[in-house]
């Protein structure tokens, strides 16, 4: 690692801090040569706070430790970005990163569409759509095309008509998506499960 401590003239360089597991940014704090090599050593990240002065271990206080996973340099050697795992909130507020959003895993599209299909959810009684059609039968008519939409998908399977089978594929995924949401639950709980059997 060829980091460019003399670019500024305080020999500090930002630290962009994200999560490994969710892609989201935590925090951002500056570190010179003595932090990021603590930072290695320790396997916590650790900052050169400019308020205090002196090294600054996050969490030292609080026990919200962001326990190192990989620090690479950018292109100009003069910024890291430091992957972690952080234990416990991340910003001082008690939120989970200082731009106050949840540090949950995002799914891009996904996680949109998930949103659609709660706020159709919640508007059911006085919104005409398919999804709010669907909430207002309950879960038995949901759970029932679930069932469906997975014969068909399993059907195009055995012919070679990609397009339908995608179709087929994503008309399950979408019925799965609101079945989860009849149930309380969302595609991250799902990931959870996934994630524990990992271990």
């Amino acid at each position: 690692m060829k980091i460019d401590f003399n670019k500024n003239a305080n020999g500090l360089v930002p630290a962009i801090v994200q999560d490994n597991e969710t892609k989201n940014v935590l925090m951002l704090g500056y570190m010179n040569q003595e932090a990021l090599d603590t930072t290695l050593v320790t396997r916590k990240v650790t900052f050169f706070s400019r308020t205090k002065n002196r090294l600054w271990t996050k969490g030292e206080e609080s026990r919200n430790f962001l326990e190192l996973i990989s620090v690479t340099e950018d292109c100009d050697n003069d910024a890291l970005l430091v992957k972690v795992k952080p234990v416990g909130p991340t910003c001082h507020t008690g939120l989970d990163t200082c731009w106050q959003e949840t540090n949950n895993q995002e799914f891009g599209f996904l996680s949109k569409l998930e949103k659609t299909i709660k706020d159709r959810k919640e508007k059911a009684e006085s919104e005409k759509s398919y999804v709010a059609s669907l909430f207002e039968k309950g879960i038995n008519k949901i759970a029932q095309k679930v069932g469906e939409e997975a014969v068909e998908v399993v059907i195009e399977s055995k012919d070679s008509n990609d397009d339908l089978f995608l179709n087929e594929s994503a008309d399950l995924l979408f019925h799965y998506l609101i079945l989860l949401q009849a149930k309380g639950f969302q595609l991250n709980d799902v990931v959870k499960v996934l994630q524990s059997r990992e271990k």
